[in-house]
């Protein structure tokens, strides 16, 4: 048998994968087989005002339900009310965090016009987080159909305002209920929508960040380059800490050179300027300690398309960074993600001491053009393939390349 856990073939029309020594036959479900069972008059909720919105505290109407079982497959695709769901309390997604999630975004552009961010990049990433949790695989392309009819349904949701979004949360969790520590032979996959507004309620300002390197958010051989709630849960109680020292959030470092990863749930980047020529740099994937973010790779694909710098992944180390805000070589630092889109760093506190860390002025910040792109990008100020219309669903062949480009890098990092 070959060393790798997964391993790709295709019998007649199906795709089978092999785990170990068990077989498991994974179509998947269709979205011309869609019901949708509405939400009566009297179960429609009353649309809260755009200032109160916050992150994540609301939920449209409707939802997407899809189950799958090992021995029937994956079950029609349902749009129904938003509802509670009935689960046994023997589920493994309660013992065993058998679960992934993703995190996308649907815009009201300026036109009027709803547009999903590259959504296939995010169904790409879905489905190595469900190889990598053991939960079912699916067409990618089936699941954004479904989600597109669902946003159409709850299209009053889309908050008419150029600084919030829809927040779309696809979710599968194994739901079998038995206690047995091995992969599910139930599972649900929902999808959830959450009108939300900027994540940032009093505007953009850079965060301090606390760097311990007693503290590991992912290592070598685990999943940190997957999107699963077990690798949220522990940093919670780091982020208390971090808050203990007047800290917005950890920067997680790794390893005896105390290589920077992430940023909180973000990614992270610096923009060096040494002997006249500027460098971007963001930690490279190949350890498979970080994860691959969507707005982490337009970052790269638009800086290496503008060629005002020099783009790199590359190792980047905190004392890179202390040195290079001492000496003046470390021109600004900035994560980015689906949520905060681009969050400049102000300090951090390293050996308990706070450290200053250069923020340029908005009109010469490197992180200040990509948020104006992408806004521009998200609400239809620039067309751009990157904003997909649900009403005209359509990929260019650059774009399908890319996302082809970046399914590869996220198959790589598969052991």
């Amino acid at each position: 048998m070959t060393s790798k856990v997964w391993k790709r073939f295709v019998t007649g029309g199906g795709t089978k994968r092999l785990i170990g020594h068990q077989h498991r036959l994974l179509s998947s479900f269709k979205s011309d087989e869609l019901r949708v069972e509405p939400a009566g008059p009297h179960e429609l909720q009353s649309k809260p005002p755009v200032s109160d919105l916050g992150f994540g505290k609301h939920f449209t109407d409707h939802m997407l339900r899809i189950k799958w079982s090992q021995s029937k497959g994956w079950e029609a695709p349902v749009i129904c009310k938003l509802q509670s769901m009935d689960m046994h309390p023997a589920a493994k997604v309660l013992h065993y965090a058998q679960e992934l999630f993703e995190g996308m975004k649907a815009y009201r552009g300026v036109d009027n016009e709803i547009r999903m961010f590259r959504p296939m990049h995010n169904m790409a990433r879905m489905l190595i987080s469900a190889r990598r949790s053991c939960l079912p695989e699916f067409d990618p392309k089936e699941l954004v159909q479904c989600i597109r009819r669902l946003i159409q349904i709850d299209q009053e949701w889309v908050p008419h305002s150029a600084s919030s979004s829809l927040y779309i949360r696809p979710t599968m969790i194994g739901v079998e209920p038995t206690l047995g520590v091995a992969p599910a032979t139930e599972a649900e996959l929902f999808v959830i929508l959450s009108p939300v507004g900027p994540y940032f309620a009093s505007g953009v300002k850079p965060v301090n960040l606390l760097a311990d390197p007693n503290f590991v958010r992912a290592w070598p051989g685990g999943s940190g380059y997957s999107k699963m709630g077990s690798n949220y849960a522990p940093t919670l109680y780091i982020s208390k800490i971090a808050a203990q020292h007047n800290c917005h959030q950890a920067l997680w470092l790794y390893g005896p050179d105390e290589e920077i990863t992430e940023v909180g749930a973000m990614n992270i980047f610096a923009l060096f300027q040494k002997e006249g020529r500027l460098e971007l740099v963001t930690p490279t994937l190949d350890s498979g300690l970080i994860l691959p973010g969507v707005t982490r790779r337009s970052v790269l694909e638009l800086a290496r398309e503008w060629q005002d710098c020099e783009v790199s992944e590359r190792k980047l180390t905190m004392k890179e960074i202390l040195k290079g805000a001492e000496d003046g070589s470390l021109v600004e630092m900035f994560g980015t993600g689906t949520a905060a889109i681009v969050s400049p760093v102000g300090n951090i506190m390293y050996d308990g001491v706070m450290k200053p860390l250069p923020v340029p002025d908005e009109d010469k910040s490197f992180a200040q053009k990509v948020m104006k792109t992408l806004s521009g990008i998200y609400y239809g100020e620039v067309k751009h393939a990157w904003g997909v219309p649900i009403e005209d669903w359509s990929i260019c062949k650059e774009e399908e390349k890319r996302i082809e480009d970046y399914k590869k890098s996220l198959e790589a990092r598969m052991l």
